[in-house]
């Protein structure tokens, strides 16, 4: 049984991804401004220990949205972010259908490859879409 917390737009939504696939989060024109201003683009680093795993601009919409909030089996709450990439992830283990937050995706645990601690997962479909779902509150923003 899933135990992940979902809208009925949310519901909708993902007969929608079925047909389409992830689509990627525009950020708005201020803070592309400001990126180009400083010459630097915002990344996620590893709140553990700093290791870059993340480009703010990797940020897509699954789903119906870029941010979603979860329960695995034993109750604990994951807010996660979506991305389309995760430089700084390695999968642990092997993949799994159970309990899975996303219809139609398999997963698999993916950890910080300069600590290993646990980041979130990388989610699989069979019609070769895939993404990444990161524990935002393992990672910082950075320049």
């Amino acid at each position: 049984m899933k135990t992940p917390f979902h809208s009925q737009q949310s519901l909708k939504s993902r007969k929608l991804l079925d047909k389409q696939g992830p689509t990627v989060v525009k950020q708005s024109p201020a803070v592309e401004d400001r990126e180009e201003e400083s010459g630097r683009e915002k990344v996620l680093i590893c709140r553990q220990c700093g290791k870059h795993i993340a480009d703010e601009a990797w940020r897509i919409s699954i789903d119906g949205g870029h941010r979603h909030t979860f329960a695995n089996p034993h109750g604990h709450v994951y807010d996660i972010g979506c991305f389309e990439s995760a430089v700084g992830c390695v999968g642990i283990g092997p993949g799994s259908n159970e309990f899975a937050w996303f219809k139609g995706y398999s997963w698999q645990i993916v950890a910080c490859t300069g600590c290993m601690t646990h980041l979130g997962w990388f989610f699989h479909s069979s019609g070769q879409h895939h993404f990444y779902g990161l524990i935002l509150d393992c990672l910082v923003s950075s320049f």
